[in-house]
């Protein structure tokens, strides 16, 4: 079990500091001494319930439609029912929770219509991430980017869809870092959870994994190449293909989904 503690630490004087004169700060000088407080500090039960949960439902560890129940997470857990009711208003205000008036609450599915504005959002953003980095790499950060591909070439091998989906998040991070735009890529993570959760279904598919890896690929060669407008155009290219699984993911698993919009106009974004 986990201990949190919130708990903070400051220096204690020795004899001799004890016995000095305390001299007056200066009006405008900054505050002296050692205190300091623990990283912890700032974590408290609830956030580690709400990462728990958060990280099993964007895996599709748990999936849309599964019940929650405080109760059972509490006994489980270890704690009381508060850090638990907590984490799920967060995660309903997230949209990845569902609280159904008589019925209880549940992993809510995935509206299929955040599906495309979350491609439409990222193709923008890391369009210039992309076209960024390939104006500003130096070879080592080339050599940097190739080394995460060859992560997930390991995790694709050993068929570890979450680790290779953590490669693929390192992966677009660092072409945002690159590029010195890392702001925008804290813009993508907020549109892009619900296009994570539909990641995890396609990633077992038969050579999914090795097409992402291609395609991560020509966008590194464009990038090394320092031709900004190729790796502006692999790199949407590479984050258009999802929308072709849209179809065959939705038929199979109409349940895990709100069928607030046609497919056939998501073909036509």
């Amino acid at each position: 079990m986990l201990k949190i503690s919130s708990d903070w630490l400051m220096d204690t004087e020795t004899p001799e500091k004890a016995n000095q004169p305390i001299k007056k700060r200066a009006q405008n000088a900054a505050p002296s001494g050692a205190a300091r407080f623990h990283g912890s500090a700032a974590t408290t039960l609830s956030d580690v319930q709400y990462l728990r949960l958060h990280a099993a439902i964007v895996s599709m560890d748990m999936v849309p439609g599964t019940p929650i129940s405080e109760k059972r997470i509490a006994l489980e857990q270890g704690v009381s029912r508060t850090p638990i009711r907590e984490a799920i208003l967060r995660l309903t205000r997230e949209n990845l929770v569902e609280v159904v008036a008589k019925s209880g609450t549940f992993v809510a599915r995935i509206p299929i219509s955040a599906l495309p504005e979350a491609l439409i959002a990222r193709r923008a953003l890391e369009g210039m991430t992309s076209r960024s980095a390939a104006m500003c790499a130096s070879r080592s950060q080339v050599l940097q980017l190739h080394a995460v591909i060859e992560r997930q070439r390991e995790m694709a091998e050993l068929n570890d869809t979450k680790g290779f989906h953590l490669a693929d998040d390192d992966f677009h991070a660092m072409v945002a870092s690159i590029g010195k735009l890392p702001g925008l890529w804290r813009l993508v993570q907020q549109v892009k959870l619900q296009v994570d959760r539909f990641r995890h279904l396609t990633l077992p598919e038969d050579g999914r994994m090795a097409m992402v890896v291609k395609e991560h690929a020509s966008v590194v060669a464009a990038i090394e190449q320092g031709d900004e407008d190729l790796a502006c155009r692999n790199m949407e290219a590479h984050l258009s293909g999802l929308q072709h699984h849209f179809s065959h993911w939705v038929d199979t698993h109409p349940e895990y989904f709100i069928h607030d919009i046609d497919l056939d106009d998501i073909s036509k974004i």
